[in-house]
C-alpha cells in the first residue's frame, strides 16, 4: 500500500491542473474517506496535513473519534437515518446528506448548535443514488427557512460510475449551475457556497466544474 504522502502529491498535482481549466473561483478541499481503512491510515492522513476526514456509518465515526486524540474536520457522506441522528449530529462538523425534512426536523431537535449541511441532489436521476431531484432542490432549501439548527453551506451529489466523460460532467455542471440559483436567492440561512462533488475516479472533472470539497477515499488512503 502506497504511502499517504505519495498519493497525495499525485492528487494535488491533478487537482492543480483542474484548477487552471476551472472556470470559477474558490480553494479545494481534500476530504480523506476513511471508511474502510483504520484508524491509523486515517492518522497518516492528519500527518499529511489532511484535515478534513470523511466516514458513512455512525459505528465508524464514533469508533475513529474515539481512537483519534488529533483534531479533525469530521464529515458525515453517507446517508443517514433519521433514527440516528442522535448519535452523530454532535459529533461532526458537517453533513453531506441533507435530502428529506423528517431528517431535518430531527437534526433541529438533536443538534446543540447549528450544523453545516449539504443538500443532497440526484442530478443523474439514477434510482439507485439518494438525493432530491434537481427540481425539487430550492423548494426544499426554501422550506427550511423555520429551522435554526441548520446551515446550508452547499449542495452535494454524486456522477454516475461511467467512462463517459461528457455524462460526468454534465451532472457536475448541472449542479454548479443549480449552486448558483440558490446563491442568487440570498437566504441568510443558505449561504450555499460551497460544492462537493468527485470522488476517486472524476475528482479531475469536478474540480473543472467548480467542486470545492472532493471525496477521495481508494486513490488516497487505499
Amino acid at each position: 500500500m502506497a504511502k499517504i504522502s505519495e498519493n497525495l502529491s499525485y492528487i494535488q498535482n491533478k487537482i492543480d491542473e483542474a484548477q487552471k481549466k476551472r472556470k470559477y473561483d474558490g480553494q479545494v478541499s481534500i476530504i480523506a474517506v476513511t471508511k474502510e481503512v483504520s484508524s491509523e491510515r486515517a492518522s497518516e492522513a492528519l500527518e499529511n496535513n489532511l484535515f478534513h476526514l470523511g466516514e458513512n456509518r455512525p459505528e465508524g465515526l464514533l469508533a475513529k473519534k474515539e481512537e483519534i486524540k488529533d483534531k479533525a474536520i469530521w464529515h458525515y457522506i453517507g446517508s443517514l437515518q433519521t433514527r440516528k441522528v442522535k448519535l452523530v449530529i454532535n459529533e461532526i462538523d458537517y453533513l453531506h446528506s441533507l435530502d428529506r425534512l423528517s431528517l431535518a426536523e430531527e437534526i433541529e431537535k438533536r443538534a446543540e448548535n447549528p450544523v453545516k449541511c449539504f443538500v443532497q441532489a440526484n442530478v443523474s436521476g439514477e434510482q439507485s443514488k439518494h438525493g432530491l431531484d434537481k427540481e425539487d432542490v430550492i423548494p426544499f432549501i426554501q422550506s427550511l427557512a423555520q429551522f435554526t439548527k441548520i446551515q446550508v453551506v452547499g449542495l452535494m451529489t454524486m456522477a454516475p460510475n461511467t467512462e463517459d466523460e461528457s455524462v460526468i460532467r454534465k451532472v457536475f455542471s448541472d449542479l454548479k449551475q443549480l449552486q448558483q440559483e440558490v446563491v442568487n436567492l440570498h437566504l441568510p440561512y443558505a449561504p450555499c457556497n460551497e460544492l462537493s462533488m468527485g470522488m476517486s475516479n472524476d475528482y479531475e472533472i469536478a474540480v473543472e466544474e467548480g467542486a470545492t470539497f472532493v471525496r477521495i477515499g481508494t486513490a488516497l488512503v487505499g
